[in-house]
């Protein structure tokens, strides 16, 4: 599942609404006038005459780049089209008290990880979360009894074992879905809808986890990278204590969109609407959405390989849903997880307790992929309605409605066009570091999607933004 993921949905946009309907606008692309007492620059700031880097991005690769070459004596300065800082690390502080990430929200894997030794430097409390603390629901809301518990562990090894087989067997290194190589395996055509519908169920684990679709991942490479060690903790306080500590009196300027990005053998420029700026160096901290959609433009063009990867590579979705209750009517497990019926397929399916983290009746509900899409286009009630829908259904049609909601919608976010990177069918791990090499002695990239090892987490866009800079400083 997702739970070893970026949870990211890194950037999005955000609506938040009372039960009464009053709605506030939070974060899609426009100010919330809520910069979370996060460092910045005032919004309309003029461009200086030279820095000697300038990074494009506030998230967290390139706040890391910016304060590793700051502390390096550098001159740098950020370049945000936000009106705060984090990128596709944001804390809401819409509920007084009570924050909640709308991006990234795990550490996943806290063993030598860098994430964690910054949360010990910023004084963060940390919660751990456990994948096997969860409560199985089936379709007509029962809670799974050992006989479907065994059967749905049977679909889970059944698929990874599809998958695992696929690999290993695969000397033609011929791609193809993860769907296809699952139903295949499986005989698709003479199940049952209720085995369909199972085995489905443990597809979709693999869509919240990696973002992307299973009509579409790469079953050659979809889990390609390092693996994760230690547990998953999460930020009772939020995860802008650690973009906070490291853009600490950096030069960052917000309200900044970048247009175009040129350079030559004199140095680096760099166009927004708010004016040009120049510079030695540029580090492009650009989620991998963003360069595909083609709203930065470079000069004198990207490599061909750069360019391939940027258009072979996926973009995936997960989206959030926050709802706060009156009390706690769910079960005491930190996961609650529910199989529907094969024709609503990856709705509502994964969710967290969050009452023991926040210390408030809280739950979270994520839509990956094709369908986190789809709830992109309708409205905050509709998706509500559609969560409550589920809720009863497993906990019974008595249960209170929630005071208050958040809501995220990520692929419409024009500032990071998706939550996280993924291997869609024809890309290949060769492609990240394509995406990550440096044009020349002037261009430098980083960002989750760059970082082999470690995609879709914010260790590897920290990482990144970390070689990214030892480009520059050596």
């Amino acid at each position: 599942m997702h739970r070893r993921r970026f949870l990211t949905t890194m950037g999005l946009g955000l609506t938040a609404a009372t039960a009464l309907g009053t709605l506030a606008a939070c974060d899609n692309g426009v100010d919330d006038g809520d910069p979370t007492g996060s460092p910045s620059a005032p919004a309309g700031s003029s461009p200086s005459d030279r820095s000697g880097v300038i990074v494009v991005g506030a998230g967290a690769s390139g706040l890391a780049a910016a304060r590793y070459l700051a502390d390096k004596g550098r001159n740098v300065l950020v370049l945000e089209a936000r009106g705060r800082i984090g990128g596709r690390i944001w804390t809401s502080e819409q509920w007084t008290g009570t924050p909640v990430d709308m991006g990234a929200s795990w550490i996943h894997g806290v063993d030598k990880n860098p994430i964690t030794d910054l949360a010990k430097k910023a004084g963060a409390r940390m919660v751990t979360t456990d994948p096997e603390s969860a409560t199985d629901y089936l379709a007509n809301g029962h809670k799974a009894d050992d006989a479907s518990e065994q059967a749905m562990q049977r679909w889970r090894k059944a698929a990874a074992h599809a998958l695992e087989a696929n690999q290993d067997q695969n000397d033609d290194q011929k791609d193809v879905s993860m769907r296809s190589v699952v139903e295949r395996a499986l005989n698709w055509s003479s199940l049952s809808n209720g085995d369909k519908a199972l085995a489905s169920f443990a597809l979709n684990d693999y869509e919240h986890e990696y973002s992307g679709g299973v009509g579409d991942m790469s079953a050659l490479y979809f889990d390609n990278g390092a693996s994760i060690r230690g547990k998953d903790v999460l930020f009772p306080g939020g995860y802008h204590q650690i973009t906070d500590l490291l853009a600490k009196d950096l030069d960052v300027r917000t309200e900044h969109v970048v247009q175009q990005i040129d350079w030559d053998a004199a140095g680096a420029t760099v166009t927004t609407d708010r004016g040009v700026f120049h510079g030695d160096h540029v580090v492009v901290t650009l989620p991998l959405g963003v360069l595909q959609s083609g709203a930065v433009t470079f000069g004198p063009g990207l490599p061909a390989d750069k360019r391939t990867a940027i258009d072979k590579l996926g973009m995936g979705v997960l989206n959030k849903c926050y709802l706060r209750f009156p009390k706690v009517f769910w079960a005491d497990t930190d996961w609650l997880m529910f199989a529907p019926n094969l024709d609503r397929y990856g709705q509502w399916e994964q969710w967290i307790n969050l009452s023991r983290a926040v210390g408030q009746p809280v739950l979270l509900g994520f839509n990956a992929a094709d369908f986190g899409r789809t709830v992109e286009g309708w409205s905050d009630a509709q998706i509500v309605g559609g969560a409550m829908e589920t809720l009863k259904t497993m906990y019974g049609g008595d249960i209170p409605q929630p005071t208050d909601f958040q809501i995220t919608r990520w692929a419409s976010d024009p500032y990071a066009r998706g939550s996280y990177s993924y291997y869609r069918t024809g890309s290949t791990p060769g492609m990240r570091d394509a995406l990550a090499a440096r044009i020349g002695d002037r261009v430098h990239f980083a960002g989750e999607a760059t970082h082999r090892e470690s995609s879709a987490t914010v260790h590897g866009a920290y990482l990144s933004g970390i070689r990214a800079a030892k480009e520059i400083a050596g």
